[in-house]
């Protein structure tokens, strides 16, 4: 790995999915240098340390210093966030940040699929959808050397990882409010992995955009028997009324508002059939096929009957 020079990883602290902090495990075990970025000096920030070549260095995406210093000696960038209001002047900080030091050979941007659906006009997306769009935007207008990495839903995403989780341990059920609409989650783990190849591919290919889905768009009815099949338990899908699911199941979880509306809106966009979409870039970029749902079932404690849980 000595032909690719330091490497900083953003949002390595965690977030949904942790992507970050697998981007940073897996450049490790592949003998890279990496520079992992935390917002929080946390018992997250202490497992990073024990990862052999990874430096761990504390910081804020919106504060312009704290940028300058972790991009230091770093010429490949992985730029990734949690879902927060301050995502775009976050990717501005980092865009002004990366083009004062100068040198880069390649940045990695998270952003999400729903990009592929919006324009300027757009209104029926939110907030934190609206602040990715224009992220792309300052990063190609940058002119730094930008890969957009389009992920569409999460496996691991509350919708999924939390709600349906929940409630198919608590009656077999997974209510959410998506009516025949189809979708195609994509497990954070094949996204940090396209992520991990990105950076470090010897010819970066910058200017594309990568658009990650699972193998297949299908209907809730067809996701709760994959998750039948892999948990050993009778599971159901139960289509909800979307303001019922708000006040009885979302808003359970104690969520900020601003996350709270992004999770809002991707269940009412799921309801449009927005997430209708299915891609071969996970299979063409990993060489396999892309994960199911056995994956996070097997590592949710409790969830698979018969067997034990990663």
């Amino acid at each position: 790995m000595s032909s690719v020079s330091r490497i900083l990883v953003t949002g390595a602290g965690g977030g949904v999915g942790g992507v970050g902090r697998t981007v940073v495990e897996e450049l490790g075990a592949r003998g890279a240098s990496v520079r992992a970025l935390v917002h929080h000096d946390d018992e997250r920030a202490a497992a990073l340390r024990g990862v052999e070549g990874v430096e761990v260095v504390v910081g804020d995406l919106m504060r312009g210093a704290d940028v300058l210093a972790a991009l230091d000696g770093c010429r490949r960038v992985y730029f990734g966030m949690s879902v927060s209001p301050g995502y775009l002047q976050a990717a501005t900080t980092v865009a002004a940040a990366a083009r004062e030091v100068g040198g880069l050979e390649l940045l990695v941007n998270m952003s999400q699929m729903t990009v592929s659906q919006m324009d300027l006009g757009s209104t029926a997306e939110s907030d934190q959808q609206r602040q990715h769009w224009l992220a792309e935007k300052v990063l190609d207008w940058s002119g730094l050397p930008v890969t957009h990495v389009r992920p569409t839903v999460f496996m691991e995403n509350p919708l999924f990882g939390l709600l349906a989780v929940a409630s198919i341990m608590r009656d077999g059920t997974i209510r959410l409010p998506f009516g025949s609409a189809r979708t195609s989650p994509v497990s954070a783990r094949d996204v940090a992995e396209v992520v991990t190849r990105l950076l470090l591919d010897p010819s970066p290919r910058t200017g594309r955009v990568y658009e990650l889905t699972g193998a297949a768009s299908r209907d809730m009815t067809a996701i709760a028997a994959e998750f039948a099949a892999a948990s050993g338990r009778a599971v159901t899908y139960v289509d909800v009324p979307y303001d019922e699911w708000l006040e009885r199941d979302l808003k359970g979880l104690d969520l900020p508002p601003h996350v709270f509306d992004h999770i809002a809106t991707m269940a009412r966009l799921h309801r449009q059939n927005r997430y209708d979409r299915a891609t071969d870039d996970v299979g063409e970029l990993l060489g396999r096929p892309p994960a199911g749902f056995d994956g996070l079932v097997g590592n949710t404690p409790g969830l698979r009957l018969g067997g034990r849980s990663a």
